[in-house]
């Protein structure tokens, strides 16, 4: 006679059930992966913008790197009054007049920084006097003050009293003048900005 056979195992009190996961626990380490992935994910794209921005400043930075005056004197520009204007705009409806004070800044060329920083002198018999760059770059300017003025007309007598109310119109305009006086310098001078004074549209 066979007997049976004593499964001690089975019978072992101490024994630990085998480990399942419920759906609950594969929820959360779902989300934790998935955090994890994202987290990992944010930082290397953040390390790539950062060495990709350095390569690009770095570049346009030249070799010995300008100190903040150096910058500021480069950036500095000569202001062209261009005087006052009074005008018809485009207005269909009603007839409407525009009166506005418009000024520009110019570039240097490198010379004229150059001269900025280390003024020469003229003068005669007595002592010597510096020149001033900005008054001599605004004289050569005057050549140019019909046909910068005609740009100025052109843009703004295109424009509607609506258009011109608001202030992204008044950028508009300002950037529209901007172009066609840097078209008119043809790449040896360069507007800066343009500016609006009194500003009254009637």
């Amino acid at each position: 006679m066979v007997k049976p056979v004593d499964n001690k195992e089975d019978k072992n009190p101490n024994k630990k059930p085998p480990f399942e996961l419920t759906p609950n626990m594969i929820m959360i380490l779902n989300n934790i992966i998935l955090i994890v992935v994202v987290v990992v994910s944010m930082i290397i794209m953040y390390v790539m913008i950062d060495s990709s921005m350095n390569k690009k400043i770095a570049k346009l930075l030249p070799e010995n790197e300008q100190t903040e005056d150096e910058e500021d004197v480069k950036q500095e520009g000569v202001l062209l009054d261009l005087g006052e204007f009074i005008l018809n705009l485009a207005d269909t409806t009603h007839r409407r007049y525009l009166k506005v004070g418009v000024a520009m800044e110019l570039s240097k060329t490198e010379a004229e920084m150059i001269e900025a920083q280390n003024p020469t002198t003229s003068g005669g018999h007595g002592a010597a006097t510096p020149i001033d760059s900005n008054a001599a770059i605004v004289g050569e300017m005057e050549r140019y003050k019909p046909a910068i003025r005609d740009a100025v007309i052109s843009v703004l007598s295109n424009k509607t009293s609506d258009e011109l109310s608001t202030p992204t119109g008044k950028e508009i305009a300002k950037e529209e003048i901007l172009q066609m006086v840097n078209n008119i310098f043809e790449g040896q001078r360069e507007v800066m900005r343009v500016s609006f004074g009194q500003f009254i549209i009637q």
